[in-house]
């Protein structure tokens, strides 16, 4: 049942949005659905195809409910009156999108220009990709109590000011291009590095991201953007299979056999990259991508050029001005410079509280300390780290290290 609702929440709900308009209906309905796949599955078996029978419950919990509600009765008039069938929940016959793909054209509804960017991009977080709202307050580093009542708002928002959920017109998507390469971007990194639970990768998120930044590429040729985040995550998925171990713990960039790198992903990704500079318009996407360029092009740890990954962190700060953009160029100028300057950055950082509740400020820390054989330093970072880290994967690599400082839990 949980390899079924982290596959099927997101499909189904982004189904019944498409269909009836109504987030909170379309969120209920799929919670009905899922309840009732608890009752019948254990003694009636799974079906073979889960997520269609999931669908169908969903879809009559939806019709049941128009037609006692008001809204409803209205629909299904109108329905009458154009020779509709509600029953089928058709999608709408007019679309001026030219958007092909059904996840990405929902995305782009999802992503109204009339809410605030983090809003939206939240918002269709939770009810399209299917991330929890803790997963969602973490990408912010907000606390999770902040960002439900985000959600709450973001809803009321659309509610009151009767928001349309409809497609967008062709002309009217480079409006919310921003949001929809956001809500990508996030919900690649929570497939890549999850921020909870068991697994280090969450392989269907980071598949399902990398196939809608495909399709966003293809629609927008023209945005480098799209090109740069395509080639970003292409970047850190090629490395993929070496940032673990048999046993699932965590393998650093610094300790990776890089012969296990996906050498085709990383040819396309360079390929992507460099038609997105051609267009002369770095954003941010593509910054990071030139930086993790850097890092796929070196033979080994020692061939880093960390002077080069400093000075493009340099540029994203001034694109991106944030504590965690600062976080990376601390660690860069570490690497690059000497260690002891990289740590007065991080320091500032930490004195700031801008990053006190995320974990790799204090795991970075504590590395460099390690790093300069302040392990008594180091093991006190390594605790903090060790209390705010989330997956079990980055637990077990933190408590090693530790470990190694000679510190105990």
């Amino acid at each position: 049942m949980a390899a079924a609702f982290r596959d099927e929440w997101g499909r189904i709900v982004a189904a019944l949005i498409g269909r009836t308009g109504d987030w909170d209906l379309s969120e209920e309905c799929a919670q009905e659905a899922f309840a009732e796949a608890l009752r019948r599955w254990p003694s009636d078996g799974v079906p073979d195809r889960p997520g269609a029978w999931l669908t169908t419950v969903a879809k009559n919990r939806a019709i049941d409910r128009l037609r006692r509600e008001r809204r409803g009765a209205e629909l299904l008039e109108q329905a009458a009156s154009t020779g509709g069938e509600v029953e089928t929940m058709e999608e709408p016959d007019v679309d001026e999108s030219g958007i092909e793909d059904d996840r990405l054209r929902l995305i782009f509804t999802c992503c109204h220009p009339a809410l605030p960017l983090e809003g939206r991009v939240a918002l269709t977080l939770r009810t399209l990709a299917g991330l929890t709202t803790a997963e969602i307050a973490r990408a912010f580093l907000v606390p999770e109590p902040t960002m439900a009542k985000r959600l709450v708002r973001a809803k009321g928002k659309i509610a009151g000011a009767r928001i349309p959920y409809r497609v967008p017109p062709a002309h009217l998507l480079p409006e919310r291009t921003g949001g929809v390469l956001a809500v990508l971007y996030l919900l690649f990194n929570e497939g890549y590095a999850a921020s909870g639970g068991p697994e280090l990768i969450r392989a269907q998120l980071c598949d399902e991201a990398i196939r809608l930044a495909r399709a966003l590429s293809t629609l927008m040729p023209d945005e480098p953007e799209a090109a740069g985040l395509l080639a970003l995550m292409l970047f850190h998925h090629s490395r993929r299979r070496a940032r673990s171990d048999a046993a699932g713990d965590l393998v650093t960039l610094e300790d990776q056999d890089r012969t296990r790198w996906d050498r085709a992903e990383i040819d396309e990704a360079h390929a992507r990259l460099d038609a997105a500079l051609r267009h002369g318009q770095a954003g941010p996407y593509q910054l990071q991508a030139a930086i993790a360029a850097c890092h796929t092009d070196a033979a080994d740890v020692a061939d880093t050029d960390w002077a080069q990954i400093a000075s493009l962190y340099e540029l994203l700060a001034e694109v991106v001005p944030s504590p965690v953009v600062a976080l990376n160029r601390a660690v860069a100028i570490a690497m690059a410079r000497e260690l002891d300057d990289g740590l007065e950055v991080i320091d500032e950082l930490e004195a700031s509280g801008e990053l006190a509740g995320y974990h790799l400020l204090h795991a970075a820390r504590a590395d460099l300390l390690r790093r300069l054989g302040r392990d008594d330093d180091a093991a006190v970072a390594y605790r903090r780290a060790l209390e705010l880290a989330g997956s079990d994967a980055e637990r077990r690599f933190l408590s090693r290290r530790l470990a190694e400082v000679g510190g105990s839990l």
